[in-house]
């Protein structure tokens, strides 16, 4: 018996980081863009280099193991030298391996994550053998005797297997996470409906849901100040289109600005946890399977859960790595009892 299964991406990450990175601002009347530029045909130098395993099914499988839970995953990565690395790395972990599909034809998800001065990064990614999982490669008895099924992003073909997942999930009383990824999302919300009702707790960024329901988030204009608002207008009406209720939960992230998280009685919103920003890379992963990890932890406890998932959050990006900086439950607690001022703010429907 497991208490939580990840399914989606494995890679094995470069992390490259230098100061030569130019942030370069574009703006027009209702959107607002930043891109990562270097000179063009410039040799660069590179300040720090390293090799990690990455991806959103093994990020948060470290986390859920590290945080004390029995974690197995559902992973396909080739069968090179670099399949090695991943395998080690979720044995170092305590991370059940008896699920990982190992293929010939493909080779393992490889990253280039380039680092800014600012933390945050830019991901080159070549998918492989992350874009080919199959239903025939899935051991579904393993799901069947798992309490949660983490779904993380899935890539190219492998997005074909999630109804078929999410139903035998919901068949046997399984509870589901999903974090949907750019790739099932444009197959529009309404190919995805099926997956999404079928879901516990349903966590995208802020992008990823304005991609899903369509809804633009307006900047502020002369007439009009929304950033005085705790939580955006057009960002409520985000939460509402994807919560199906039934104690179902919602949860918008969105970078600096925090998290939004919506349980179709109450609107939460919380902050960033204080932290200095080494890298960015796997927030996102570490908040979505703390906050699922400490849901379980707490019996329900939505606020606490936030507060909890926070802080993960920024002990990761005070790292530089997706896999750095785990906590458990105690070095949290410590962590939020030396900021007492760090809260949640909640508002009624």
């Amino acid at each position: 018996m497991y208490d939580f299964i990840t399914m989606g991406s494995a890679t094995l990450d470069a992390f490259i980081e230098t100061d030569a990175a130019n942030i370069v601002s574009v703006s027009s009347v209702s959107t607002k863009k930043e891109f990562m530029a270097y000179p063009y045909g410039a040799k660069i130098e590179i300040d720090k280099f390293d090799f990690q395993t990455g991806g959103g099914a093994i990020n948060t499988a470290a986390n859920f193991a590290s945080l004390g839970f029995k974690t197995s995953t559902i992973i396909k990565i080739g069968d090179e030298i670099q399949s090695e690395k991943v395998m080690s790395s979720l044995r170092n972990f305590g991370i059940d391996t008896s699920n990982v599909v190992r293929s010939k034809e493909h080779k393992t998800g490889f990253s280039i994550i380039l680092t800014s001065f600012q933390g945050d990064r830019t991901v080159l990614a070549h998918r492989g053998a992350n874009a080919k999982l199959k239903t025939d490669d899935i051991n579904f008895n393993a799901i069947k005797k798992s309490k949660w099924l983490y779904l993380a992003p899935l890539n190219g073909d492998s997005t074909k297997v999630l109804d078929k997942v999410a139903d035998f999930a919901e068949d046997h009383g399984v509870n589901l996470a999903i974090n949907l990824g750019t790739s099932s999302i444009k197959q529009g919300k309404k190919n995805l409906i099926k997956t999404l009702k079928t879901a516990e707790i349903i966590i995208l960024n802020k992008d990823e849901a304005s991609m899903l329901t369509e809804i633009e988030v307006r900047p502020d204009t002369k007439t009009e100040k929304f950033s005085d608002d705790i939580i955006h207008p057009d960002v409520i009406k985000m939460l509402k289109e994807l919560n199906f209720g039934d104690g179902r939960i919602t949860i918008i992230t969105d970078g600096k600005n925090g998290v939004y998280a919506y349980d179709s009685k109450k609107f939460y919103q919380c902050c960033e946890f204080p932290a200095k920003v080494v890298s960015t890379l796997g927030a996102g992963d570490a908040f979505a399977s703390a906050f699922t990890a400490s849901l379980v932890k707490t019996d329900g406890d939505i606020e606490k859960s936030l507060k909890y998932a926070s802080v993960v959050a920024a002990s990761i990006v005070e790292h530089f790595g997706a896999q750095c900086g785990f906590l458990t439950f105690d070095e949290i607690k410590d962590r939020l009892k030396k900021h007492p001022e760090f809260k949640v703010n909640i508002m009624k429907k």
